[in-house]
């Protein structure tokens, strides 16, 4: 099947400090990928207002929600979506759209949970929200998520992954758990935050964890699970670059993520 990049340059559903850095670092992923193949989706340049929802900058995550899946529903049948963030926020879209192809399971590989809700949240930021929205409004279930690489949850994420019985596993034990949700109708999506791998591989991101993925462990990780299912879509996010970073810092960054991308979109 045909890949295409969809670009979503999204800042507003982060917590992080230089939260814009995101936008960048969308920009500089989409320099990297083909132009024919590539749809870059406009972001609402304010920070946004939260219209009661308790999620900061509500109003242009929403806005920008919309615009990406006008953009997604303009792709073809055939063609799978690959998700460029910007914050995880950006993956609510690409998720939806994988799940009018089938029932979804979900490959999380990520430091972080994201299962918090607008009450739990310590923070406000989407992103930290993004999984458990998704769950709460039916794109995917919960036994569907197959955490991979998650380190870093706060007691109430900790608490609602106990609750609703989402699995974590280590790398060489994906394509198992993917192929124990196989079926007919079922699809994979894999949605990779870049904080999923250790900080020594990857600096440029909002929150560092230590204690990450190898990139060999989350390369071989998207290949086994996408070995056990079609792939439905998926998204790469996180990337916040600093303007003043070492060139060869971003080189081999750079190099990191086109490796990624390139385990999501070969055939």
């Amino acid at each position: 099947m045909m890949r295409r990049f969809t670009v979503v340059p999204q800042w507003q559903g982060s917590g992080a400090a230089r939260a814009m850095r995101l936008q960048q670092g969308a920009e500089a992923i989409a320099a990297d990928l083909p132009a024919r193949a590539t749809d870059i989706v406009e972001v609402p340049l304010e920070a946004g207002d939260a219209e009661g929802t308790r999620i900061h900058r509500y109003s242009s995550i929403r806005l920008t929600r919309e615009r990406t899946e006008r953009a997604l529903a303009d792709l073809e049948d055939g063609e799978i979506a690959i998700v460029i963030g910007g914050d995880c926020g950006v993956e609510f879209a690409g998720v939806e759209r994988a799940a009018r192809r089938g029932r979804v399971v979900l490959l999380w590989a990520d430091a972080h949970a994201d299962l918090n809700t607008p009450e739990t949240s310590p923070s406000g930021a989407y992103h930290g929200m993004v999984l458990r929205d998704m769950i709460d409004r039916g794109l995917v279930a919960a036994a569907d998520v197959v955490m991979l690489g998650v380190r870093a949850l706060d007691d109430a994420e900790a608490e609602a992954a106990e609750t609703l019985g989402i699995e974590t596993v280590r790398p060489d034990a994906v394509e198992s758990a993917i192929a124990q949700r196989s079926g007919d109708d079922a699809v994979l999506y894999v949605h990779v935050d870049l904080d999923v791998l250790d900080p020594a591989i990857m600096a440029s991101v909002g929150f560092a964890e230590p204690f990450g993925l190898s990139l060999d462990e989350l390369l071989s990780a998207v290949r086994t699970a996408r070995a056990a299912l079609p792939l439905g879509g998926a998204g790469v996010t996180e990337y916040a670059p600093a303007a003043d970073a070492d060139p060869e810092l971003l080189a081999d960054e750079a190099a990191t993520i086109l490796r990624v991308i390139a385990s999501l979109s070969s055939d």
